[in-house]
């Protein structure tokens, strides 16, 4: 199969669809890889280390639309990219279409398929291919929180593990999945007071068995979470629905009762976000602030530490792209019906329920 690699162009995105040893294999079993010149600087990566894996480089991003037939991207396409798109391309990529209505209506009127990375699950129903971007967003998450404290910016000028004589900041995390287990970790090593809430009592149980007293936990209700982040010096947002809209955990009303100069954390912005004041930001303009408290709602935290996220991605995505390459979709999602729960979009149509019912669109079948 032709698979094409276009450079990345949202906001200080500096990832890459494919490492080059990721080029080498699929180039090993006979397909042809076009990347976008300069596509993996951002990572380490040079033309040459691309070519030396057997890729062409290719001048520009249409010069690999126009070479290609399957599209490995990391960030959803934006509106020049989707304008790109051919019925007969398939784009496996990032998407989170559920807030984005004109990203959906573009690749619904590009006619390509497009297979979700963040609704790929696996035989445990895990989403393997969202979980190494979710690992490093959460570790990220406490590490932007902590810069975000500090004066400069409007912070309330707290360190997070405090010192000897001066209490730690308290630090909430909503949701205790992959984003959440993270950031608790990474808060918990800097010496923070650290308390995860979830809805789930199992998973819970599964934090406290790992982390025992270093670490509260606490059911998810409206008014514990309202008394948590009211406490609160940072607040991570790490909830996730998949394919949905992110449920909104904390209201404008919240921000009133909370310390000025405290800090939310979104890392749930690539599914619209779980706070009401939430509004996307980019690396380049990270934070705002809304009624005295430090918003971070950057929609492509792992593009911050490209190399590592890069190298991360291409490890989880390789098998996939394989498997589309080799047997073609149609044959791999038969075969494979996780990678089957990825394809968001088909033929001018969203053909995943739960994204179709997020965006008020009908849901559409997979055409013959």
């Amino acid at each position: 199969m032709r698979i094409g690699v276009p450079k990345e162009i949202k906001d200080h995105e500096s990832r890459v669809g494919l490492t080059p040893a990721g080029v080498s294999e699929l180039v090993v079993q006979g397909h042809e890889v076009t990347v976008e010149t300069r596509a993996g600087i951002g990572s380490g990566f040079t033309d040459d280390h691309y070519r030396s894996a057997g890729a062409a480089i290719a001048p520009d991003a249409q010069a690999v639309f126009d070479a290609a037939t399957l599209i490995v991207k990391v960030k959803e396409p934006q509106a020049i990219e989707c304008a790109r798109l051919r019925p007969d391309h398939v784009l496996f990529t990032y998407l989170h279409l559920a807030p984005d209505p004109d990203q959906a209506a573009a690749l619904m009127a590009s006619g390509a398929t497009a297979i979700a990375y963040e609704t790929v699950t696996d035989r445990a129903g895990r989403l393997p291919l969202l979980a190494p971007m979710s690992e490093i967003a959460g570790r990220m998450a406490i590490q932007v929180g902590a810069v975000a404290l500090q004066n400069r910016g409007g912070g309330a000028g707290v360190l997070l593990g405090g010192v000897a004589g001066v209490l730690p900041a308290k630090v909430v995390v909503l949701g205790g999945g992959v984003v959440g287990s993270q950031a608790a970790r990474m808060a918990m090593g800097l010496g923070a007071d650290v308390v995860v809430v979830d809805a789930s009592l199992p998973r819970l149980a599964e934090l406290d068995a790992l982390y025992g007293p270093r670490l509260k936990t606490a059911f998810a209700t409206r008014e514990v979470t309202e008394r948590l982040v009211r406490d609160a010096d940072l607040v991570i947002g790490a909830v996730l629905v998949t394919g949905a809209a992110a449920p909104r955990l904390v209201r404008r009303a919240d921000l009133l009762a909370m310390r000025p100069g405290s800090v939310l954390v979104d890392v749930s912005i690539d599914q619209g976000g779980c706070f009401e004041t939430s509004r996307a930001t980019t690396h380049s303009d990270p934070t705002y602030v809304e009624s005295g408290i430090v918003h971070y709602c950057v929609a492509n935290m792992p593009g911050g530490v490209a190399r590592t996220s890069t190298q991360a991605l291409t490890h989880a995505t390789l098998r996939y792209v394989e498997q589309i390459a080799g047997l073609g979709w149609r044959e791999a999602i038969a075969r494979d019906p996780g990678l089957a729960a990825g394809v968001n979009v088909h033929a001018g149509h969203i053909v995943h329920p739960v994204v179709a019912a997020a965006l008020g669109e009908p849901c559409g079948a997979l055409a013959a």
